[in-house]
């Protein structure tokens, strides 16, 4: 091990793009690659080909590494039935799917912690190279909050919404903010803990930050500034998003056109009755099932441009390991 780890190290330094670790089982490939990281010190990405196997190493070096931030990014999908259309009973199945909360909400916390800091480790299936929330936008969004700033609590609660928070006065669960005369209570989605944030006003004045236990309501924290990131991965600017819901409209429009010329009529009013009731779920609520569909035009990409994903929340200089790289090289050349 101390020879594979020098010499992996020294690669690394040489600038080597790519190196490869054999070793059979339980001759320690994982602490090796641990050892790396530690004299590398370098925001990591670590990839393996399934969840069983990502959640295994996520264990293992969650135990290696206790102080820094180890995550786990997978598909959150416990079930997922793509839309589907049986053209000869004119039969349209809509998408339809189950998303596992705990795993979106460590999803959320890979993202929020490499964008606040450096010493992150994530552990991730395939599910990295799909397309994720835009990073300028989710960065763009955060509210930075400090003592003694001037916070206007109707502007904080509309920006809390627009970031996917909802609002609930009575019951405080992850993905909520509730407002109480003058003390606001933010909920993060991405926190592991059972903890939450109270900010405590003197008219428009912040005269307190403090982070709570959200079940016995004691005081874990006080403290001097705090920062909140979107409560979803797709989030969009208001003035941005009614700025796409035209392109939605005018790609939609020229598709209909395209339907109809072909004597497809019964296509041209589906996409017209789907896209149109879109469209007003995006203009009233921020959102709509299957805004992903909509990344293209959202984000005011090009045709054939790739999208955003959980590549581009990393610096440019991140390190990044293949675990059973027989294995996960193919299927992600497969998935691509």
């Amino acid at each position: 091990q101390p020879q594979a780890i020098e010499q992996l190290v020294k690669g690394i330094k040489e600038g080597k793009k790519h190196q490869v670790l054999l070793g059979a089982t339980g001759t320690g490939k994982t602490f090796t690659v641990a050892n790396v990281i530690k004299e590398i010190n370098k925001p990591t990405l670590v990839l393996a080909h399934n969840k069983t196997l990502a959640g295994q190493l996520y264990a293992e070096l969650k135990e290696l590494f206790p102080n820094n931030h180890v995550e786990y990014f997978v598909s959150y999908y416990d079930y997922y039935q793509p839309e589907a259309y049986v053209a000869a009973r004119d039969l349209y199945i809509e998408k339809d799917c189950a998303i596992n909360r705990e795993i979106d909400r460590l999803r959320l916390s890979a993202t929020y912690s490499l964008m606040e800091r450096r010493d992150v480790i994530v552990v991730a299936t395939v599910s990295c190279i799909y397309g994720l929330g835009m990073p300028d936008l989710y960065k763009d969004m955060r509210i930075h909050l400090e003592k003694g700033q001037t916070l206007n609590p109707k502007k904080f609660a509309e920006s809390l919404i627009a970031m996917q928070y909802s609002r609930n006065d009575d019951v405080l669960e992850r993905g909520n903010f509730r407002i109480h005369g003058d003390v606001i209570e933010v909920f993060p989605p991405y926190i592991e803990t059972e903890e939450a944030y109270r900010i405590e006003l003197d008219w428009d004045e912040i005269t307190r930050i403090r982070r709570f236990d959200v079940l016995n309501r004691t005081v874990i924290e006080e403290l001097d500034e705090t920062v909140f990131y979107p409560a979803k991965h797709f989030v969009v600017p208001r003035d941005k998003l009614i700025e796409s819901t035209e392109r939605i409209q005018k790609e939609m429009e020229e598709r209909v056109e395209f339907f109809k010329s072909n004597g497809k009529l019964l296509e041209a009013e589906r996409i017209k009755t789907r896209t149109t009731y879109d469209i007003e779920m995006l203009k009233e609520m921020g959102t709509c099932p299957g805004i992903e569909n909509y990344s293209g035009p959202i984000s005011g990409r090009m045709a054939g441009e790739p999208p955003a994903t959980l590549l581009h929340y990393f610096p440019d200089d991140f390190l990044c390991l293949i675990d059973e790289a027989h294995v996960t090289v193919p299927q992600i050349g497969a998935m691509y």
